[in-house]
Formats: structure tokens, sequence, C-alpha cells
């Protein structure tokens, strides 16, 4: 008995120190990119690096490697070595600060010996994102990655595309985790760009270093805290995003402190830690050690129950062995050709054996669904009571909280909330004027715009927090885009509708084709009159007088100047004979 106890205490001794040296284990990369060698030097990375890698320090990180400045294959290299240490880590942190690049819709983060002279150079002298992703995937509680890299990226100014079509977005694009419990924190939302301020460091890492260390501080509530800090620095210019999930439970950067509130000793916790023991060892021995130290009480009454389990198994383990041996006697009867009375004797005693298996078996499942619902009861009670634990202890935390002024977040004012929601409601396209934080009737009808094509009913005679939480709930635009007469939507933006030559735009936006109809020429009163006083005003030209001559070549008509007469010929004069003369003055 002796010997158990002191193996049960060995047991618990190994189990708690396995347990707090994983809990332990927490490991960071960060990498910081200023000085380029192909584009204009970054003035707050490296100080952005290094201020976030003390941070992680201080927040008692066992591991925190801080690289600045590094070329390709160091980042590579970097990023291989991160692995390993992560395959026994609870947590692993990458913080990246620097130039980044979305290219297809994937991200890239850029080394400062990149030339990206071209766009098919992102895949060689880039690192990709999912390298990173790769890098921190061993880790068994949380995966975090941290990019302040949505600058505005001179590279994708000036190389030159291969695929006209291809996209090189603004910023960087956004990224769906697939592996549970992974985050990844962007300095600015997909597709916008970040500001590196005008201070020491950005705004971004400025925020970061003021609240994931805060101690027992869930990380979502976190970034939510850097979230505001930022927009109310960068002017709602400026707006980070997380992507990824993680479960229900709360996972904070630096575990809460223990709050002394008087004593919390349990007097079952002992029990309950000797009968898990026991429970992992699932021996007789072990449940009689438990009894023997523990013979009443409700935990003793869950030792009977798994005693009688191991009862059931033996007593089934026990039938089957006599009914295979009575199975083996009946056929080496039957082998040996027994006189009928041995056989059919054999024959008996293997179905009686049989039934006896079978009814062990059933004794044996009947007890282990005992030992389950009894199991069950236990952790259902177990976590009733830490759930009245915890609740009596945050009513005293409330009661010191009372007391005690508070470090959290401040409270946002009327305006800043305002703000947010026009904000919001810009980026999914219901808000066309300024955001300026007064809520006026172009708010209102921005807000039932809001509320038309998202099926909501929020009022919209004030801004909540309710509309402000389901307003940042919607990935993309709500609003459809109204265009001017002769533009189309184009996205997030109207653009004029360009007609081939002999095309105009209808009234239906839609180009169609010129038809020339006939159209009547009006009498140009003024210039009939001046042809026509031209014309008087020229002196006549000499004309013909319209008489011919004939004569024995032919007839021709008179020459201008020229004239003809008549000429009597000889004889009477009554006579009617003669010729016509052509007479020339």
């Amino acid at each position: 008995m002796g010997a158990i106890r002191v193996f049960l205490f060995l047991l618990t001794v190994f189990c708690l120190g396995c347990g707090g040296a994983r809990a332990e284990k927490r490991v960071a990369l960060v990498i910081g990119n200023s000085a380029y060698k192909s584009a204009p030097r970054l003035s707050n990375p490296v100080s952005d690096a290094s201020l976030v890698g003390g941070m992680l320090k201080k927040a008692g990180f066992d591991s925190v490697d801080i690289r600045l400045d590094v070329n390709a294959a160091d980042m590579r290299r970097a990023l291989r070595e991160f692995a390993g240490r992560t395959r026994d880590a609870e947590v692993a942190v990458i913080y990246y600060a620097g130039h980044g690049i979305e290219l297809d819709g994937a991200n890239y983060l850029i080394p400062i010996d990149a030339m990206l002279e071209a766009d098919g150079d992102v895949l060689d002298e880039t690192v990709a994102l999912d390298r990173a992703l790769f890098a921190v995937e061993p880790a068994k509680q949380l995966r975090l990655i941290i990019l302040d890299a949505c600058r505005d990226n001179p590279f994708a100014r000036t190389m030159k595309r291969t695929v006209a079509s291809r996209a090189i977005g603004r910023g960087l694009a956004k990224v769906e985790p697939t592996s549970p419990n992974t985050m990844i924190a962007f300095a600015a939302k997909a597709g916008s760009t970040a500001s590196d301020g005008d201070s020491r460091n950005s705004p971004f890492a400025a925020a970061l270093v003021e609240r994931l260390p805060t101690p027992g501080l869930d990380l979502r509530k976190a970034f939510g805290f850097v979230r505001d800090d930022v927009l109310k620095t960068t002017g709602y210019k400026q707006e980070p995003y997380v992507y990824g999930s993680l479960g229900g439970d709360d996972v904070p950067l630096v575990a809460a402190k223990p709050v002394a509130t008087g004593p919390q000793a349990n007097p079952d916790s002992e029990i309950r830690r000797d009968y898990e023991l026991a429970l992992q060892l699932g021996t007789r021995d072990g449940w009689t050690a438990f009894l023997n130290r523990f013979p009443t009480g409700f935990y003793a009454d869950l030792a009977k129950g798994q005693l009688n389990k191991i009862a059931a198994e033996e007593t089934r383990a026990a039938t089957a062995d006599k009914a295979r041996q009575a199975e083996e006697d009946k056929a080496r009867l039957a082998a040996e050709r027994a006189n009928k009375a041995e056989q059919e004797k054999a024959a008996a005693a293997a179905r009686a054996a049989e039934e006896k298996r079978l009814a062990a078996e059933k004794a044996k499942q009947a007890e282990e669904a005992k030992a389950a619902a009894a199991e069950q009861r236990r952790k259902d009670a177990e976590a009733a009571a830490a759930k009245a634990m915890a609740e009596k202890q945050a009513a005293a935390e409330q009661k010191v909280a009372a007391v005690t002024p508070s470090s959290a977040a401040p409270a946002m004012s009327a305006d800043e909330r305002t703000k947010l929601v026009q904000s919001e409601l810009r980026r999914v396209g219901c808000h066309p004027a300024p955001v300026d934080g007064i809520w006026t009737g172009s708010s209102e009808r921005s807000l039932a715009l809001f509320n038309k094509y998202a099926g909501t009913k929020f009022d919209t005679k004030v801004a909540s927090f309710e509309a402000l939480d389901a307003i940042k709930a919607k990935p993309g635009r709500i609003c459809p885009l109204v265009c001017d007469h002769g533009f189309r939507a184009d996205g997030d933006s109207c653009v004029k509708i360009a007609c081939r030559a002999g095309y105009r735009v209808n009234d239906d936006n839609e180009c169609e084709k010129v038809e020339k109809k006939p159209v009547a020429a009006r009498d140009d009163t003024t210039k009939r009159d001046a042809e026509r006083k031209k014309i008087e005003a020229t002196p006549a030209k000499p004309q013909t007088n319209g008489q011919i001559v004939c004569n024995s070549a032919g007839c021709r008509p008179v020459s201008k100047g020229c004239r003809l007469e008549f000429r009597r010929g000889g004889g009477s004069a009554n006579t009617h004979t003669g010729e016509s003369v052509e007479v020339c003055n």
C-alpha cells in the first residue's frame, strides 16, 4: 500500500511538472526590414521590430528571435529554424514589419535584396506568407502572425507585367487560415495601405505594445483595442483587421495574475487529484488504495463503481476462457470419435460456458455504462463547482475594480462612435457623405439604406453600437453603387461609358448606333440674294441670236455679231424668190 501511495505521489509530481513546462513554452520570431536596396529606405520597421521584440521578452516568452534587415536567404533560414522551435511550443508568434506585396490574391513578404523588375520575380525573390503559416503550424494552443506590411509598395508601381490581366493589389489580400486557433493581424484592412506616422514607431506597433501584454486580456479584445487606437491616431484613415478564429475560451498573450481575495482552497481538490490519478492507473490495486484512504463520500462511490467495472471485466475474461476451453474439448472429442454420451456432455458444457460468457459480457457492458454515467456526473459537478467559484471570484474582482482605477481602454465618446459608424457605412457603400462625426439626415438615410439591403431594423436616429457591430460583420459592399447617366459601375467607382464611332449612349445607358435622318434644306435667303446681286452686276456676255445659215456645205449657227438678211432674186415684183445672206458688221 505504501508503494502505491509513493507511486501516485511521483506520478502527480511528474504530470504537474510536464503541464507547467508545456504551458511556459512560448516562442516568437520578429523581423524588421528597412534598408531596401532597390527601394527607398523605410524609417519605422527596424524600430518597430525592436519595440515589439522587447515587449515579447518582457511578456515572458521563452525564445524571442529578432532579425533586422534580412535578405531572402536569411529570411527563409530564420523561418526554417523557427519551425523547429514551434514543434514543442504551445504559443508561436511571428511579427513582420517591412514591405509586402499581393500577387493574384496571394501575399508575399519582401526581403531587402529583392529587385522585382517584373511580376514573375515575386515568386523567386520574396517569401510567401504561406511559408510563415507553415512555420507556426506545429504550435498546439495559439498560432499568431502580425503583419505590419501594408505600406504603399514602390515595387508594384515600377515592375513590368508579363500578363496584362495579372492582378497586383494595393496593400495585402484577405487571408482565411485553414488551421484552427490561428490568427493573422493586418496593420490595415485588406486592399488598403498603412501609415508609418511621424514618430519613431508606426501607430500599429505602438498600439500593439500597449495592448497585447495586458495580463489576462483575450487576444480578440486586445486587437479590438488596437484597432480603436489606430483609428483615432490616424484620423480614421487606417483600420487594422484580424483574420482567423479562436475557440470559446479566452486566449491572452500574457496570463492573468492571480488575485489574492482570501483563501480559495477546495477541500475536495486533494481527493479529486488522487481520484484522477487512480483513474489513470485503472487497476484494482489503485482503486483499493484510494478507498482505503477515502472510504466514504462522493468520490468513494465513484471508486466503488470503477472496482465493479474491473470485477465485471475479470468475470468476462474468465468466462470467455472457460467457453473457449469447452469448445476445444468438444472439438477434441469429436476428432477422437469418442462415444456419443461424452460428446453430448461436452456440447452441453460448451453451451453452458457460452451462456455464462454472454451474461458476463452483458454485465460488463452494464457496469461500464454505470461507470461512464457516474464519470459524467462527476465532470458536470466539478464544472458546476468551478463555475460557481469563478463567479464568486469575478464578483470579488468587481468589488476590487470598483475602488481601483482601471487601465482598460478609455470609453468611446458619441462623436467617435458616430465616426466609426459613418466610416463602416462608407466601407459597405451606403454613406457617400463625409465622415465628420455629425449624425445628420444624410447619415440617417445611409443607415436606412443599410437596413434595406442588409435586412436589419436599426433605429436610424442614432449611431448605436449594435449597428456598428452589424456593419463591421459585413465583409464587402452592401448598398449597390448608383452612377449618373453616361457612367457605369466598375467595382467601387463609376467610370464613363465610351462608345465607338457612330454610336452614342441612349437613355438606358447602352451604346446604340446613330441613325442619320434626311433633313429638309431651307433656303438661305441672305446667300440667295447675294448671289442674285452678283449675277446682275456682271456684264452680259455676247451670245448668239439663234439664227442658222445654210448653204451647199450644210447648216451652221450665225456667227457672233452677225445677222441674216433676205435678198430678192431676179424676176417680177410679185415673185418671192431670193436667198438669206449672213451680214456681219
